[in-house]
């Protein structure tokens, strides 16, 4: 029986790396799309002992000529969308480059499915940002968007064309609206990395504070693994669809950092309020956090919380992992990378 294939975009990224592993294991045959310029290179892939399993094609999702002669060449039977400029703030100081990389290179895998590769499916990784501040107490899939950034603008965007060309013209594309999903693999600038590292060193290696900003913002946190999960039961439904992918709980940010507080062994003690809070370990008098007044955003997203109910009555998927074991894992891997400095599969 011919082997089922598979292109992912953004193989470098947290969600990449793991979709890899997930299809490696079902006996796929993966292909991984890569910038040659990409920040990030292949130490996910490695980590996860995966990297030469893969076949690494190297090209640009923004050149419509480029990702056409690769589609045509490999004729996938899924190609999955994680190439992205992700990163929110990074997305108000450079806000064309958030738009091709989003937007545009969506546009041209869509066309060359419709024009050269019609069997082949398309997932696209949608995210909760598209809701910005909804004023629901649930985001489901079929919430108003108000995105308050470049970035979930841009996502929007992505995900309109996406239900265009599965309307317009019959192609197989998806979107999973993805929540807020981590793991010892996410990337430095995300709050929930920085968090979780920065405590770590301060535990082991006598580090600096974690600064953070807004503590009352609410996400809903789920594991990484669990997702791609999700993602694989979306792209094999019988028709294409939108799906979101959440747990159904939403957590502060003071929360978080207080329940990795507790994983690393700190008893956090909270000093002020408003923008001078800062807290400090309660044995130790070590000071763990400072709130930064640079960090607070002026179009700050508040509140997030998945209504997973469609996912759970038609793909049977809900996910497997709490926010207090999703942290211990977080936190493993920083003490991890800690303790063996030389090993090149950490970042």
């Amino acid at each position: 029986m011919k082997r089922k294939t598979a292109l992912i975009t953004g193989i470098n990224g947290q969600d990449g790396s793991y979709l890899a592993k997930f299809l490696l294991n079902k006996k796929f045959h993966v292909y991984g799309l890569s910038r040659r310029t990409s920040n990030y290179k292949f130490q996910r892939l490695k980590y996860l002992k995966i990297f030469d399993k893969i076949s690494i094609i190297y090209g640009d999702i923004t050149e419509y000529e480029n990702i056409t002669k690769i589609i045509k060449k490999i004729k996938p039977n899924f190609i999955f969308n994680f190439a992205a400029q992700s990163f929110v703030d990074y997305s108000f100081d450079n806000k064309f480059t958030t738009y091709e990389i989003n937007t545009k290179a969506v546009y041209n895998i869509l066309e060359t499915i419709k024009n050269f590769s019609k069997k082949t499916k398309f997932y696209q990784a949608s995210t909760s940002e598209m809701y910005g501040n909804s004023n629901r107490k649930f985001q489901n899939e079929n919430t108003e968007f108000n995105p308050v950034s470049p970035y979930a603008i841009s996502k929007v965007s992505a995900h309109d064309l996406v239900r265009i060309y599965r309307k317009s013209f019959g192609i197989f594309a998806s979107s999973g609206i993805l929540f807020n999903h981590e793991s010892p693999l996410r990337g430095p600038e995300f709050v929930t990395k920085k968090i979780i590292s920065n405590l770590v060193k301060i535990k082991l290696k006598n580090g600096k504070p974690v600064h953070l900003g807004n503590l009352y913002s609410f996400r809903d946190w789920g594991y990484v693994e669990d997702y791609m999960d999700a993602i694989f039961k979306i792209v094999n439904h019988k028709k294409a669809d939108d799906f979101v992918v959440g747990t159904g709980s939403s957590t502060s940010i003071i929360d978080f950092f207080k329940i990795a507080c507790a994983e690393i062994g700190f008893n956090p003690i909270f000093k002020n309020n408003g923008p001078n809070k800062f807290c400090y370990d309660k044995q130790t008098e070590k000071k763990l956090m400072i709130i930064n007044r640079n960090l607070f955003r002026e179009q700050e997203l508040h509140y997030l919380k998945a209504d997973i109910s469609k996912i759970k009555r038609v793909l049977k998927w809900k996910p497997k992992t709490n926010l207090k074991n999703l942290i211990k894992k977080m936190v493993s891997y920083e003490i991890e990378k800690i303790k063996n400095p030389q090993d090149e599969y950490f970042y």
